[in-house]
C-alpha cells in the first residue's frame, strides 16, 4: 500500500510528509510520537502542582475573559472543581472566549506551572475531546494533529509488510521484549499505561542496540592509516618542552594516542575531558608526533574565534619545536586566503588551524597524517570523514583525533561514539581554582548588580546567559534582548554591554564575542551561543538566568566559560533553591554531574532530543532509561561473541539499514 492510498493525504500533505523525511508506509509507522497526553486519568485541581503534567476537569466560575497586550491577545478564565480553583490562560486564541461557556463541563490537559508573580497557573492548555492516552507526533504544517494520528491508524494496517522484525529471538527472550508489531501498535494507540511502558521499552532497547551495531560495523571498517613512528622517548620529550608538568591523566592518554599512531591502522579516538583538563595539550602533542614523522596535522574548531585562540596556543607550544603553523578560516580576504593555501601545499605548515575552511575547495594538503577535531558534537562523521579525504594517499587514511570538553558517562559515550576509541582525562592540572558555584533568589537580583560593578571596576567581566533570545507571552523566562535592554537604560548603565544570540548575524556576532574577549566589553549578555568556542580568561563571573530551564550538563558547560584565569570565579543561577541545582553547587566534576544529569532526564533529554524535537536516535528520547542503555550495551558485547555469527550478522543488516544517514551526519546539535 503506497502513501498516496491514505484517506486524508492529498498531493500537499505528501509533500509535507516526504519533506520530513516519510516517504514510505514505514517511515510513517516509525515517526513515533514526541510525547503522548495522558488524559486517562482526571488530577484535582488542589492536587495539581508546578511542573506536573496533567488532565484537569471542572466548570469556569464565570464567563472567558479576552485581553489584548502589544498585538497579542489572551483568553483567561478560573476553572473550578469540588476541590478548589485554578487559573487558565489561552494566548493568541481569541476565539476561545465564545466558545467556552460556564455551564461547560471543561476538561483539559496541560502543564502546570507559575505565572511571573509567582501564582500557580495553567497555560494554553488543550482543551480534551477524547480520553485516553493520546499521541503526540512533531507538528507539521497542514497536517493537523488528529489527520496524523488517522494516517497512522489506517497505516497500521499495513503494519506486518512494512515493519518486519529486526531483533533475532535469542534477543527479545534474553532481555524480555515484545515483538516489534506489538511495540509499534502501543507506541502509537497505548491501550494501557503498562502496555505503552512495554512498547516504549522495546522500541529504545531496539534503537541503542541497533545505533551501537551501525557504529561498530564503521570501527571494523576502519582504514589501513599511516603509520607515524614515534620513537619511546618522543612524548617525555614534548612534555620536558613545556612550560608546566603534565598531569598523570595527559601522560596516559597521549602514550595511548602515541601507540594508536604507530599501528598500521588508522587512529579513530576521541579524548574526553572537563574544561581546563589539558586537551589541547594533548592535540598539539598528537600534533608533535605526527610532524617528526614528516606529516601534517589540520585542528578544526566550531568558530573563528576558538581557531584563532588555539593558533596563538599553537604557537607558543609548537613552533619553538620548529613545527610551522597557521590559519584558515571563512572571512580571510583573497590575497590572504591564497597565501595560506600556498603554505599549505607546500608543507610549510606542518600544523594547520581552522574552521569548516579546512575541508572546502581547492584546499590541498602536502602530506595530511592527523585530523583533529575539536568540540566533537559539533562537526558530523561526514564532515571528520571530508577532512580525512584530504590525505595525500588514497591507500592510507589519516589518523583521526576528536577531542571533546562536554562531559559524557562512559556508557552512553561508548553508545554515541561507538566508531571511536575513548580515553578519558580524568584529571585537572594542579593549581586551579574551581569555580564558586551559589542560587540566587529573585530578591538578592539588587546585590548581584553590585557585585557585578564592583568586578567591573576592577577590570573583570560578566557573562549573563538567558534561555530565551525575546521575550514570550507563553513562556515565564527572561530573554537575552529582554535583559540587555533593561541592562543599559538601569541597573548596569554605566557598563560596557554587548548582546549575542544564535540567530544574530554571523558577522554581527562574531564581532560582539571579539570585542568581549578583547576586553572592550564589560558584560555580555547572550543565550547558549556562548556554550562553546569562548576563551575570555578575564571573565570572572557568570550569571544563568532561569537555572532550572537548563539541564544540569549545560549549565556546567555554561559554568566552564569563567575560572579560566587565575582570578576567583563565580557562577549565580538565578533560581529557587532546589535538590537539582544543588548538584551543581556541591561539585565542579563535570562527570559526576553529567551521570547526575543522566539519571534524572534520561538518554533522551541528556541529549536534547526532546527540545529539539528530532529524535537523535529514534525512540530513544521516549523510553530509554541508564539501566536499559548498559543493558543494550551489554547485550551488543553478547551477540559478537563466539557462538552467535548468524545472528550478529542478521542484527547488522538491520542496523545499517536503520542508521545509514544518521551515522553520516551524525551530530548532537
Amino acid at each position: 500500500m503506497d502513501l498516496l492510498n491514505l484517506k486524508g493525504l492529498g498531493k500537499t500533505r505528501l509533500e509535507t510528509l516526504n519533506n520530513a523525511g516519510i516517504r514510505s508506509m514505514a517511515d510513517l509507522l516509525l515517526n513515533l510520537p514526541v510525547r503522548y497526553q495522558d488524559a486517562s486519568v482526571i488530577t484535582p485541581l488542589s492536587e495539581a502542582a508546578p511542573g506536573m503534567e496533567v488532565c484537569v476537569s471542572g466548570f469556569p466560575k464565570a464567563a472567558p475573559r479576552l485581553s489584548r497586550f502589544h498585538g497579542l491577545t489572551s483568553v483567561t478564565l478560573r476553572l473550578c472543581d469540588e476541590t478548589g480553583g485554578m487559573p487558565i490562560i489561552w494566548y493568541n486564541q481569541p476565539w476561545l472566549q465564545n466558545a467556552i461557556h460556564p455551564e461547560d463541563l471543561l476538561t483539559l490537559y496541560g502543564r502546570v506551572d507559575r505565572d511571573k508573580q509567582g501564582r500557580i497557573r495553567m497555560a494554553s492548555p488543550v482543551i480534551v475531546k477524547e480520553r485516553g492516552i493520546l499521541p503526540v507526533y512533531k507538528a507539521l504544517a497542514g497536517i493537523p494533529p488528529k489527520t496524523m494520528r488517522e494516517l497512522i491508524r489506517q497505516a497500521l494496517t499495513q503494519l506486518e509488510d512494512c515493519c518486519p522484525e529486526t531483533l533475532p529471538e535469542i534477543i527479545r527472550i534474553k532481555y524480555r521484549l515484545c515483538e516489534r508489531n506489538f511495540a509499534l501498535r502501543q507506541a502509537h494507540f497505548p491501550e494501557t499505561r503498562d502496555n505503552l511502558a512495554i512498547a516504549l521499552r522495546r522500541i529504545a532497547f531496539e534503537s541503542m542496540l541497533l545505533y551501537q551495531a551501525a557504529a561498530a560495523s564503521l570501527r571494523g571498517e576502519r582504514a589501513k592509516g599511516i603509520a607515524i613512528q614515534a620513537p619511546d622517548t618522543a612524548c617525555d620529550a614534548y612534555w620536558a618542552s613545556l612550560p608546566f608538568p603534565p598531569t598523570n591523566a595527559q601522560k596516559r592518554v597521549l602514550a595511548e594516542i602515541a601507540n594508536d599512531l604507530n599501528s598500521s591502522q588508522a587512529m579513530g579516538r576521541m579524548v574526553q575531558g572537563d574544561v581546563g583538563c589539558g586537551k589541547t595539550a594533548l592535540a598539539f602533542g598528537a600534533i608533535a608526533l605526527t610532524a617528526q614523522s614528516g606529516y601534517q596535522s589540520a585542528l578544526m574548531a566550531p568558530t573563528e574565534i576558538l581557531a584563532r585562540q588555539h593558533l596563538e596556543s599553537a604557537r607558543a607550544m609548537l613552533e619553538p619545536l620548529g613545527i610551522g603553523c597557521g590559519l584558515l578560516v571563512g572571512g580571510m580576504r583573497a590575497k590572504e586566503r591564497r597565501e595560506a593555501l600556498e603554505k599549505i601545499a607546500s608543507g610549510e605548515w606542518m600544523a594547520v588551524i581552522g574552521t569548516h575552511a579546512l575541508i572546502s575547495e581547492g584546499v590541498e594538503y602536502k602530506n595530511l597524517g592527523l585530523v583533529i577535531t575539536d568540540e566533537q558534537h559539533r562537526f558530523g562523521v561526514r564532515q571528520r570523514r571530508m577532512l580525512s579525504k584530504k590525505a595525500a594517499s588514497v591507500e592510507e587514511a589519516p589518523n583521526e583525533l576528536v577531542l571533546s570538553a562536554t562531559p559524557i558517562p562512559r556508557t552512553l559515550a561508548l553508545v554515541l561514539y561507538g566508531d571511536l576509541d575513548l580515553s578519558i582525562v580524568d584529571e585537572l592540572p594542579p593549581g586551579r581554582t574551581p569555580v564558586k558555584t551559589r542560587m540566587v533568589p529573585e530578591d538578592k537580583r539588587d546585590g548581584l548588580y553590585s557585585f557585578i560593578i564592583k568586578e567591573a571596576a576592577e577590570g573583570r567581566q560578566t557573562y549573563i546567559v538567558c534561555p530565551l533570545v525575546e521575550e514570550s507571552e507563553q513562556i515565564d523566562a527572561r530573554s537575552a534582548q529582554e535583559t540587555y535592554a533593561e541592562l543599559c537604560n538601569g541597573p548596569l548603565s554605566d557598563l560596557r554591554i554587548g548582546l549575542t544570540y544564535g540567530e544574530q548575524d554571523a558577522a554581527e556576532k562574531e564581532e560582539t564575542i571579539r570585542r568581549f574577549s578583547s576586553g572592550e566589553l564589560d558584560v555580555l549578555v547572550s543565550t547558549t551561543v556562548i556554550e562553546v568556542g569562548v576563551n575570555v580568561p578575564n571573565a570572572t563571573v557568570m550569571v544563568i538566568e532561569n537555572a532550572d530551564r537548563f539541564g544540569l550538563s549545560q549549565l556546567h558547560q555554561l559554568r566552564g566559560r569563567v575560572g579560566r584565569g587565575a582570578k576567583e570565579s563565580w557562577c549565580f543561577l538565578m533560581a529557587a533553591p532546589n535538590e537539582r541545582l544543588k548538584t551543581l553547587c556541591e561539585t565542579n566534576d563535570g562527570f559526576k554531574i553529567a551521570q547526575k544529569d543522566l539519571e534524572l532526564r534520561g538518554p533522551g533529554d541528556f541529549l536534547g532530543t526532546r527540545q529539539h524535537g528530532d529524535t537523535f536516535i529514534p525512540g530513544m528520547a521516549l523510553g530509554a532509561d541508564v539501566q536499559l542503555l548498559e543493558e543494550s550495551s551489554q547485550c551488543l558485547k553478547w551477540i559478537r561473541s563466539p557462538g552467535y555469527e548468524t545472528e550478529w550478522a542478521r542484527l547488522k543488516e538491520s542496523a545499517q539499514k536503520a542508521f545509514a544517514s544518521v551515522l553520516d551526519n551524525i551530530a548532537m546539535n
